[in-house]
């Protein structure tokens, strides 16, 4: 049995059919961040040419944990699973903390490699709206703070957005291309937190509430 999703096509002449994104049911966290990109690649109308390509794989292999997955490619249903089982067309080595950025050269099908790249990277969110996706998530993890207010410095000086109402309030500011990868899942909380690019307020078990709600965003779960 496999988690599907299938998502609508935005329209247009090249993107007049649907792709069909699946993963397998308890999929590996590997499995679900490929699958999560992929989804939202798809509702930006983005490489659909790529996602609707015959058969083809893919192996994505993490380069500094044993983690592997597998793409397969079929005229528009794309499906992620766990682990390498058979030669791929293409492998690619990446780094799940840079957006899948390729850690050495692929081997095998060079251009289907980066096709399925391609794919990986679709554009991210501005911050205000990645902000409002991550809260509505956010909001069943328990113990979830009552407020989230997400800072930044914009041309105009300094700008916020607060979600939800209550007395416990939980605080991140950075650029906003940080604060956007970071509420839409692209980027790990804790990753970017450890490069010094978010600063926060809270106290340590809002922190550890908070990175089990960006985990809930980054995975789909």
């Amino acid at each position: 049995m496999t988690e599907t999703t299938t998502v609508p096509a935005v329209s247009g002449a090249e993107t007049a059919s649907e792709v069909d994104v699946r993963i397998e049911d308890d999929a590996a966290p590997l499995v679900r961040l490929i699958g999560r990109t992929l989804r939202d690649s798809v509702r930006a109308g983005h490489a659909l040419p790529v996602l609707r390509k015959p058969a083809a794989t893919v192996a994505i292999r993490s380069h500094d944990t044993p983690q592997a997955a597998t793409i397969t490619f079929g005229s528009g249903v794309v499906e992620v699973s766990s682990g390498v089982t058979a030669e791929p067309d293409a492998t690619i080595t990446v780094d799940l903390n840079a957006r899948f950025a390729p850690a050495e050269a692929p081997s095998g099908d060079a251009e289907l490699a980066a096709d399925a790249l391609l794919a990986l990277s679709p554009p991210v969110p501005d911050w205000q709206a990645a902000a409002e996706h991550f809260w509505t998530s956010a909001r069943s993890v328990p113990g979830i703070p009552d407020v989230l207010v997400a800072v930044t410095e914009g041309p105009d000086g300094l700008e916020q957005v607060v979600l939800g109402e209550g007395t416990t309030q939980y605080l991140i500011a950075g650029a906003p291309e940080t604060l956007a990868g970071v509420f839409s899942g692209t980027d790990d909380l804790l990753a970017v937190l450890s490069t010094g690019q978010l600063g926060v307020m809270g106290t340590l078990s809002q922190l550890s509430v908070m990175v089990g709600a960006s985990w809930k965003v980054r995975y789909d779960v």
